[in-house]
Parts: structure tokens; sequence; C-alpha cells
């Protein structure tokens, strides 16, 4: 690399992952067992922690307050998004939808030390998922169909009947649980394979080194329930063009993270296509909404 012409002896700064860039509110920097980081994205974070008793484990979403924000619109935002995601959970749930189940929530967080008008954000428990997303389990998937299906010099992109009849079912599932939660007239917003996850069946799955929640690493099975998560672009909607985009920003994601499975996407559509009364209208807007993502892609 070439030295800067600017600043000769700068040096970047390179941030661990395996530290938050924020502070825990109260009471979370004061208990025995501290809440385990899991990621971190530009609104929140989210830890591994505790609800009531040290076996009862649960997921902790927090908001940490922006301060480049000011500290009133700050607040008023991460109340409005804290809540509207709750909310959208506890509907969720209440219709049937696979979803994690909401604990308890702070949408206020307690004061900074030396700022009494900035707040320490807010933050929301979670039911705790013990498994894997989509995204990790079908990437050990097709590493494990990889190496078993070696041909030659030359990567197979088939596999076994048996092996790939256990994507197309894991295919209809996701597709079974999105028409659900459109059914109900819940929009997610963010549909990735990173968003939705499989959980565990098998009670002896997702445990390594006696933490819950980490797949074991020679895990390739596709098997359990899909659950969504994160809802914090979620919005409530009846039209089928946002739910038609919903399907698209999916599609996209399989094209893009999974090319060797996209094959396997119109699975999702058939299984939404029969999930719902009103599927069919939202799978030919979809039609649209792809022409017109052409279209936008040839012009630029």
């Amino acid at each position: 690399m070439e030295d800067s012409s600017v600043f000769p002896d700068f040096i970047p700064i390179v941030t661990s992952l395996s530290k938050p860039l924020s502070v825990l509110p109260s009471p979370f920097n004061y208990i025995q067992d501290p809440p385990r980081l899991i990621t971190q994205g530009a609104e929140a974070v989210l830890y591994q922690t505790h609800f009531l008793t040290s076996a009862h484990v649960c997921a902790l979403k927090y908001r940490p307050t922006k301060s480049w924000r000011h500290p009133a619109l700050d607040v008023r935002l991460t109340r409005h998004r804290i809540l509207s995601e709750a909310r959208t959970l506890v509907r969720c749930r209440r219709e049937g939808v696979s979803v994690p189940g909401v604990l308890s929530l702070d949408w206020e967080g307690g004061e900074v030390a030396g700022q009494t008008d900035r707040r320490s954000g807010g933050w929301m428990m979670m039911e705790w998922i013990d498994g894997d997303t989509v995204r990790n389990a079908l990437n050990r998937w097709l590493n494990a169909s990889n190496t078993s299906f070696k041909d030659g010099a030359k990567w197979c992109d088939t596999t076994k009947a048996g092996s790939e009849e256990t994507a197309v079912e894991l295919m209809r599932k996701i597709g079974y649980a999105i028409g659900r939660m459109h059914e109900i007239g819940i929009v997610h917003g963010d549909l990735t394979t990173s968003n939705l996850m499989l959980r565990n069946t098998k009670s002896e799955m997702g445990f390594e080194n006696g933490n819950p929640g980490l797949p074991t690493v020679d895990d390739t099975s596709l098997d359990g329930d899909v659950v969504l998560i994160d809802f914090g672009l979620a919005t409530q909607s009846v039209q089928d063009e946002d739910k038609a985009v919903d399907l698209y920003v999916l599609e996209r994601a399989f094209g893009s993270t999974h090319p060797t499975v996209e094959k396997l996407f119109n699975e999702v559509l058939k299984a939404y296509g029969l999930s719902y009364k009103g599927a069919l209208v939202v799978l030919r807007r979809l039609e649209d909404v792809r022409m017109r993502g052409r279209k936008r892609s040839m012009l630029g």
C-alpha cells in the first residue's frame, strides 16, 4: 500500500467486532454474568443474556443513543421504533406467525452519566431462538454437498435427490411463513436469509462449549421450524405492492447470497401461493416489480 501523500504516518484504526461500540445501560452493566455480544448493526446491538433466572436464556436488542441526534428527537425515534417492533411481534405471535416472543422492554433508558438531558437508549428482551440463521444453515449444507459430490476438477451444481428434497422442504417452509405474515397485513421490510432462523428441533443441537444458541460446526441439517426475526423495518400494510416488494427483496437476497440454490426459490413462491387467499394476486404483482427491477438495472 502506498503512503498517504497527505498524512504519510497515518495508521488506520481497526475496530474489533468482539467488543460493542456502546455501553449497555442499567441494569445490564451491573449483573454478575454480563450479556454476550452476538452482532451489531447501524441501529441496534444484539446480545444473549438471561431473563429473571439464569436458566431462562433470552435475546437483548439494545438501541443505543445517537450522540449526533438532538436528544429530544433521539428519545422520540427510539421510543417509536421499539414500541412499533414490539407491537408487530406481539400481533404476529397472537395470529400464529412464528416470531420471537416479547419478554420485556424499556423505550426510555436511564440518564447518561454527566448528561442530564440525554438518555442511555432503549432495549427490548425477546425469546431466544435456539438455532441458526437460514443463511448460515444453507451455507453449511452447500459446503457439505459440494465436498461430498465433487466430480473430478468440477464442482457439481446439483445434489442427490434426497439431499435436494431437504432444501426444497426448507423453501416451502419459508414460503408458508412469509405467507402467514402477509395474511395478517404485516410487511417485513428487510426479508433476507439472515432474518430467517431455523429453530432447532433436536435438544442436542445448538449447544457448543456449554453455550446455547451456538450451532455445532458439523451441523449440516436443514430441519427445524422457520422463525422470522428483526422486525425493525416492519410496517402494517394490506397493499399487494408492498408484499410483492417483500418477496422481491428476498429473491434478490437468494440470488446474491445463495446463487447455487436460486433455482429452488420457485418452491418458496409455490408455498406462498398456497398459504393464504390473496397470495396469487401478490405473485402477479411480483412480476411487475421484477420488470421494474430489471429496467432499473439496465438503465443504471
